[in-house]
């Protein structure tokens, strides 16, 4: 007999079965071979290839109460984790205080305070919201790793880049939620934290990159610099700046080995040339070790342009 379309909404991603009953669809559908049983009472098709909030929203289904947090909401988020953390895919699951404890098959059971505004409905899941995400997070990252997430969430940029983009949240608001929750584990790192983040950094390497450049004593770079052509049109948008000295700090990362992006990087170093600017390109080699190689490398940019240590000029 042929299995009986699940619903669309079923059928790309997780459900849980008090969704499929409300959808119609029979338990003796939901025991077909065609879906994984991933936890009690969830499923997930075989092909839906689900990730991000399509093969976590289940988990937030199940009932009125469960919220996803921590590393589950960063993934949401799309938050950038390091790799002892970007491969950890048990699900975050709390329940207000006063709830019973989350206790099912991969999930780690949390029972939390949330003030109003930390908890928001985002693509079909119930979540901490990107402030509230980012202070959980501070009790299990480093100070760069949580500057970095700070980073992806606070990020914005205009009109006039070619990919303009709105910020999660602000940096007032990760202020803000610091000083909600002050005996919270890992407020002590997030205070830290939040006055190394800002606003303009598009991945964790361009965090690594300016962070080691700042704490090796040079000046801290401009993020979100348009340089205009004498029309006022926009003809470069480097990953950091330093203006004063005309220096474009870009950041190649691994989709920069194709074809087309190279002659796109070729076409942005000639433009670079033309308006009198000097592009320093920083690739994963340079951000390693304790001694990452690009210190020396915009030290010696800036040098040549002028720059010595007892310029106290932060551009």
């Amino acid at each position: 007999m042929r299995r009986a379309i699940l619903p669309d909404h079923l059928n790309s991603g997780s459900f849980s079965l008090r969704a499929s009953d409300k959808a119609g669809v029979t338990r003796t559908r939901t025991a077909a071979k065609d879906l994984v049983t991933v936890s009690r009472g969830i499923r997930v098709p075989v092909h839906s290839g689900a990730t991000g909030s399509a093969a976590l929203r289940a988990y937030t289904d199940l009932d009125d109460t469960s919220i996803l947090t921590s590393l589950s909401a960063a993934h949401v988020w799309g938050a950038p984790l390091s790799a002892r953390w970007s491969g950890d895919w048990r699900i975050h699951l709390a329940r207000r205080r006063g709830f019973s404890f989350p206790r099912r098959a991969n999930v780690i059971g949390h029972l939390l305070t949330f003030l109003p505004g930390e908890v928001v409905e985002y693509d079909g899941v119930r979540l901490t919201s990107p402030a509230r995400t980012w202070l959980d997070l501070a009790g299990l990252l480093t100070v760069e790793e949580l500057v970095a997430v700070g980073d992806h969430l606070v990020c914005c940029h205009g009109p006039v880049f070619p990919l303009p983009r709105q910020a999660m949240c602000g940096i007032d608001e990760l202020r803000d939620i610091i000083g909600r929750h002050r005996g919270m584990r890992g407020v002590r790192t997030a205070r830290e934290a939040v006055e190394l983040i800002r606003v303009g950094s598009d991945s964790a390497p361009e965090t690594r990159m300016r962070l080691a450049l700042v704490d090796a004593g040079l000046p801290e770079p401009v993020l979100n610099h348009v340089l205009f052509d004498g029309r006022g049109v926009p003809v470069l948008w480097p990953d950091a700046a330093y203006p004063r000295w005309g220096i474009a700090l870009q950041y190649d990362g691994g989709h920069h080995a194709g074809e087309e992006q190279h002659l796109r990087d070729i076409d942005r170093q000639d433009r670079t040339d033309v308006y009198g600017w000097l592009e320093v390109r920083v690739d994963k080699h340079h951000l390693e070790g304790d001694r990452p190689a690009v210190v020396s490398k915009v030290r010696r940019a800036l040098q040549s342009r002028g720059w010595t240590r007892d310029d106290t000029s932060q551009q």
